[in-house]
């Protein structure tokens, strides 16, 4: 009963969505809006074959080397930040200035630098992607409970094991929180690298849909954004679930309490 009680949340509004977009295609046909029934159709013819391995999986190869690596620098490089005081003050003020640049900015910047490649593409990616889980995990090491520093510093825990089994977990929380919203800059930066610099990958096949006119290619090919969209949600729920059982445990018991 619970299972189908969750799984109606999840597809509930889905197909209300589909019931609404299916009743406002029933009068005269609209050449820039699909039906429902003819999308599915050329969704399985498009994207079900050679497109696939040619656009699909090189933007997803793309989308996880750049996520992932704008995590390890992130998570490195705030545990650095934030646990060494003279460093985050030297830093802070030229980190807040790349922050603030739009990445999408330095596409035709590393275009010129980089040319048009791969390594470029996943470049643009970390330069968005860094920025949530950089800034989450120093707030994140200066918010560690100042009476567990001091106790690791009594009992001579120092170095790697501190950071182990102090920082990290104490950090944890705030960490997948800037992993989280990564997720979704890095999506929305896999597609526009595509579409300025490629000539492989959705953002690009969803261009060349546009301008000559496949309405429902194109729209095909959103849905597949869409549909990677969900699937990396639900693997972060996952894995964030695991990773933080021990975080929600202890609410829990505090909420009881």
């Amino acid at each position: 009963m619970r299972s189908l009680k969750t799984l109606g949340y999840i597809l509930g509004l889905p197909v209300l969505l589909v019931l609404v977009w299916w009743a406002s295609t029933l009068g005269k046909p609209n050449f820039f809006v699909p039906t429902p029934g003819s999308l599915v159709e050329t969704f399985g013819e498009v994207w079900f074959g050679e497109r696939f391995f040619t656009d699909v999986l090189p933007s997803l190869g793309r989308l996880v080397v750049g996520v992932v690596a704008a995590i390890v620098i992130g998570v490195v490089g705030g545990v650095l930040i934030g646990s060494i005081k003279w460093l985050r003050a030297l830093l802070e003020p030229t980190l807040e200035f790349f922050r603030a640049v739009p990445p999408p900015v330095l596409v035709p910047v590393l275009m010129l630098l980089m040319g048009i490649t791969d390594s470029m593409k996943v470049v643009v990616i970390i330069s968005g992607c860094v920025w949530p889980v950089l800034l989450n995990t120093i707030e994140g090491v200066r918010a560690v409970d100042p009476v567990l520093s001091d106790s690791t510093h009594t009992y001579g825990i120092d170095g790697w094991a501190r950071v182990r089994y102090l920082v990290l977990p104490s950090a944890s929380p705030q960490i997948l929180a800037g992993v989280r919203q990564s997720l979704s800059l890095g999506l929305i930066l896999m597609v526009i690298s595509e579409m300025f610099a490629s000539s492989s990958g959705l953002g690009f096949t969803i261009v060349q849909f546009q301008r000559s006119f496949a309405i429902p290619e194109m729209w095909s090919g959103i849905v597949v954004l869409g549909l990677l969209g969900v699937g990396m949600s639900f693997i972060f729920q996952w894995a964030e679930r695991n990773i933080l059982r021990w975080y929600h445990g202890q609410k829990e018991v505090e909420n009881a309490a």
